[in-house]
């Protein structure tokens, strides 16, 4: 059996009827919305950088290896309060060290 059926074989048994139900439990307590963006993701991945042979030892640059703690993310896109840093208005900025040092030693 090829490794890749092998794999959707293992998945389709994990993921049975009791995840499905343990999952919508967790989405109801947090108070997400049914029209949430949510997605899945997986962490504990590396991609190798490097282009190797194709071999176990040297893959081929872009190949992704599931570490044996590979974990499930499941993250809610709608409610990412992720918000990027902003500016210092003007006269706000005082750093601790003036420029005159790289000045005097230039």
């Amino acid at each position: 059996m090829d490794d890749e059926l092998s794999s959707k074989l293992k998945a389709s048994s994990i993921c049975n009827q009791s995840v499905n139900d343990k999952i919508q439990e967790i989405i109801i307590a947090l108070g997400w919305d049914i029209n949430d963006d949510i997605q899945v993701e997986i962490g504990g991945t590396s991609i190798y950088e490097i282009d190797g042979a194709g071999t176990k030892w040297a893959p081929v640059k872009g190949t992704r290896k599931y570490n044996k703690d590979a974990f499930i993310v499941i993250k809610n896109r709608s409610r990412n309060l992720t918000v990027p840093s902003q500016p210092f208005s003007e006269g706000e900025f005082k750093p601790m060290h003036s420029n005159e040092y790289k000045k005097e030693n230039a």
